[in-house]
């Protein structure tokens, strides 16, 4: 057994990025953890074009968590302004509550300090109360803001309800 590996993912990672991101948020497979969307949400959750271009952008990354050979866990991770907006943080359903988002949000959080960022900033569906709390127990603390969410927009998949964001912020402190 190796140890696990963090490490940026490349645009060769998106055919097995795209197939862990909806295996853990859409569709029954996702029954499997609990960080299911499916009773919120019909469709996928991405595709490989919107993974392609997320590693096009030059402001971000994705950092894969990788485990003898199997990609298990994922995070994708923007600068904004002196802000790292956290996003799209997957792990595995079969590997879920084992520690491994624990130790992506401390990478997130490390590269956020490595790029000079004073801050973790995220966008949660407002309905996921235990994602919440997941992220509360990390520090994280709602913002006050809420942003729409794309009911319109089949690349996030179909909404059964209406749903919201609430933005969720971190400060960091120097390392």
């Amino acid at each position: 057994m190796t140890s696990p590996q963090i490490t940026p993912a490349s645009q060769a990672d998106v055919p097995a990025l795209n197939d862990l991101v909806n295996s853990a948020y859409r569709g029954d497979s996702s029954r499997r953890g609990w960080t299911t969307e499916a009773d919120l949400l019909d469709g996928i959750r991405t595709d490989e074009a919107g993974l392609a271009a997320m590693l096009a952008n030059a402001q971000a990354t994705i950092l894969k968590y990788e485990q003898n050979g199997q990609l298990i866990g994922c995070v994708y991770l923007e600068k904004k302004s002196d802000r790292l907006y956290l996003g799209m943080l997957t792990v595995s359903p079969d590997a879920q509550a084992g520690g491994i988002g624990k130790q992506l949000m401390a990478a997130a959080e490390q590269l956020a300090r490595d790029w000079h960022c004073r801050a973790m900033i995220m966008t949660v569906i407002s309905q996921r109360h235990e994602l919440i709390a997941f992220y509360e127990r990390r520090g994280y603390h709602p913002t006050g803001e809420t942003e729409p969410f794309p009911m319109d927009d089949s690349r996030f998949g179909l909404p059964r309800q209406h749903l919201s964001f609430i933005v969720m912020e971190k400060v960091l402190e120097a390392s």
